[in-house]
């Protein structure tokens, strides 16, 4: 079926000829607000590994059951979402609305394509803030003036890093360790801290993750599939909600598996942790 939907209206802030990440995604899950370079994007990682967009789905299915979860038992009620990405169907503030109206929802993001397409559609409501700041220097999100007056840092709060430090390089400023401590030193405590990240899982899917990564890092973005043990030093300092890193397929499922995972929805993995 061809896609016959209008193309997004182009930005001064956005040179439409160069694909992005975050409209790839958008394209993934079905989103409009993406150009036929992006679409090309995505057509060239399904032609290398015809899964691709199942790591897509499976990180937004795991958000929404992630925030459900947050809201309904750890009656969490303030949320700081790093990354937010193009706004979708079900976007952080959607989902905890949907049980508390008055949830606080800050998205925070620095891309130029999210900054063009992303605040008049994420900022709908009193409890609704977007900032454009580096999610990879925790310090200039922490200390920002909207982050301190809307979320109250003397209670449970949650931290969202969802499908955002496999985008960070080891060479790239602060160590994706640090950037994850600095965040977790600066919760207060019974705050809880939502992650999902590429696997690189050490068996025969690492051939995959290693071409999906290939192909990202040979472009517009970088992307890493890193180990279990590496993903497990990002945590150091939660106590991990059952059932700990697991394919984020796996993290609290809405019902039974009726078939196997395909490879690219076993190389992302997901978790909840709860600062004690």
């Amino acid at each position: 079926m061809v896609d016959v939907s209008p193309e997004p209206a182009p930005s001064a802030a956005i040179d439409e000829t160069v694909p992005s990440v975050a409209r790839a995604y958008d394209a993934a899950l079905g989103g409009k607000d993406n150009y036929a370079v992006d679409r090309a994007l995505l057509a060239q990682l399904d032609a290398a590994v015809p899964e691709v967009r199942s790591i897509a789905l499976t990180n937004r299915a795991f958000l929404i059951r992630a925030v459900r979860f947050l809201c309904y038992h750890a009656h969490i009620d303030q949320f700081l979402d790093c990354g937010s990405g193009l706004p979708t169907a079900e976007n952080t503030h959607q989902i905890a609305q949907r049980l508390n109206p008055e949830a606080e929802v800050v998205y925070v993001d620095n891309d130029p394509v999210v900054l063009a397409h992303g605040r008049a559609l994420l900022e709908e409501n009193d409890y609704t803030h977007f900032i454009a700041a580096d999610i990879f220097r925790p310090e200039q999100v922490l200390e920002n003036a909207v982050v301190r007056s809307r979320l109250d840092f003397d209670r449970p709060l949650a931290l969202l890093q969802v499908a955002t430090l496999h985008h960070h390089g080891a060479d790239e400023g602060l160590h994706p360790v640090e950037v994850m401590r600095r965040y977790i030193d600066a919760l207060p405590s019974g705050s809880y801290v939502v992650f999902s990240h590429f696997l690189d899982p050490e068996n025969e899917d690492s051939a995959l993750a290693q071409r999906v990564q290939g192909i990202l890092n040979a472009g517009i973005s970088r992307g890493y599939f890193r180990t279990r043990a590496e993903i497990e030093e990002m945590l150091v300092g939660l106590d991990l909600v059952d059932p700990g890193i697991v394919v984020a397929d796996d993290w609290w499922s809405d019902g039974p598996r009726l078939g196997e995972l395909p490879a690219a929805a076993r190389c992302i993995v997901a978790a909840v942790g709860r600062k004690p």
